[in-house]
């Protein structure tokens, strides 16, 4: 018997929502997929909102509160498409894991919080279906850092007693999670390393006028800038210990032009230091908290991205590297994939966090639950399991 979930996810590039159909009833298998592109006008909001711009604080409430509305009337038609494509009924579906678009993640300070728009009891209401979402907010709660929560999910899926692995997301941001071989799921750890894809793509956008470096190939016509990558690893995240996480909040034009100031370099010599931040980065957390790391599995926009593929082998060249691809796994829908997985680990009333990824004092069940169809009555999965 089918255990069909789906999962929504849109990333900090903000380019798009992904939509993924997966069963469980045996494991974890991918039905289906679909990508809904952002409407300009609301990226274009969202962008003004997560790079700070100066507004008024009344007209900044009447855009988030718009934006979460229309985000969450987009989210719940990507759920429909993949129902249209698969001739489904909502009512064949156990829920709907739905991670939002991340607005502004702040996990430090007195009162930490992590803000994700698209409003799921719209998605509930439009879809008829179960809508699990705001998974980070339990962890935070608990004394995490809300991110990343990707990483049990990885394990899941990819770890393996025989060798070490690092599963390498270059989304927006750059994630990793380590899988020790023959250890259990409190061995495992992950945080974000720092940039993925944005400072890339912010000089694609200016220099090419289009929204990536199609293929890497800006990149490949450069030469990496050795000073200016100094200067760029110097940054003070780059030296935090785990557990870590970032945005487009810390990560973003401002950031990449207090840096580039005064840097007299050609368009494709700062395409090429880039690359070189982000595959550095990512291959240092690599050697210095799993040394002996065997394989590097590389999911996310990146995976597609020749030039970072190439210079994250040379910076690990006793280390294989491949793209999930390899394993069935198409790079794109890992994470979609990955909250359609967490819904179910919470309508089990099982936990979806792991505190050595996130800094939590424990492990959670997280997220809230927006039920299809009537409140009232009892919920799936009330016995809480120590």
């Amino acid at each position: 018997m089918s255990d069909l979930y789906i999962g929504l996810m849109s990333g900090t590039s903000m380019d798009g929502i992904d939509a993924c159909l997966i069963d469980l009833s045996n494991g974890t298998k991918l039905i289906c997929t679909n990508k809904t592109e952002l409407p300009r006008k609301v990226r274009n909001r969202l962008l003004a909102l997560a790079q700070n711009e100066p507004t008024k604080t009344s007209a900044c409430l009447i855009q988030l509160g718009e934006l979460d509305a229309d985000l969450g009337e987009l989210f719940a038609a990507a759920a429909q498409t993949l129902l249209k494509l698969q001739s489904l009924q909502p009512e064949q579906i156990k829920a709907i894991g739905s991670h939002g678009q991340t607005l502004w993640h702040h996990p430090h300070g007195d009162f930490p919080f992590s803000l994700q728009l698209g409003d799921p009891a719209r998605i509930a209401e439009r879809t008829g279906i179960t809508t699990v979402a705001n998974f980070r907010q339990r962890d935070i709660a608990a004394g995490g850092q809300g991110a990343p929560l990707v990483p049990a999910f990885h394990a899941a899926l990819f770890h393996v007693e025989h060798e070490n692995r690092a599963i390498l997301n270059i989304g927006g941001m750059a994630n990793l999670t380590l899988l020790p071989a023959g250890r259990s799921l409190a061995e495992v750890s992950g945080f974000d390393t720092g940039p993925g894809n944005v400072l890339l793509d912010i000089q694609s956008q200016r220099h090419l006028g289009t929204s990536c470096d199609m293929n890497g190939a800006l990149a490949a016509a450069g030469h990496c800038n050795d000073a200016l990558l100094e200067k760029l690893l110097a940054d003070r995240y780059f030296a935090l210990p785990p557990p870590k996480s970032t945005g487009r909040e810390y990560f973003n034009a401002a950031w990449l032009e207090h840096y580039l100031s005064g840097a007299l370099l050609s368009p494709a010599d700062i395409q090429a230091t880039l690359v070189e931040l982000t595959v550095r980065s990512a291959a240092q957390a690599i050697l210095d908290h799993l040394p002996g790391c065997h394989r590097v599995l590389v999911c996310g926009g990146g995976a597609y991205n020749p030039q970072l593929m190439k210079r994250l082998a040379a910076c690990l060249p006793e280390t294989i590297i491949e793209s999930t691809a390899i394993y069935g796994i198409d790079p794109d829908w890992i994470e979609a994939m990955a909250f359609a997985w967490l819904a179910h680990q919470t309508l089990q009333s099982r936990p979806g966090n792991l505190p050595r990824v996130t800094g939590a004092r424990r492990r959670a069940i997280l997220g809230a639950i927006h039920p299809a169809g009537a409140t009232t009555g009892s919920l799936p999965g009330r016995n809480f399991p120590e």
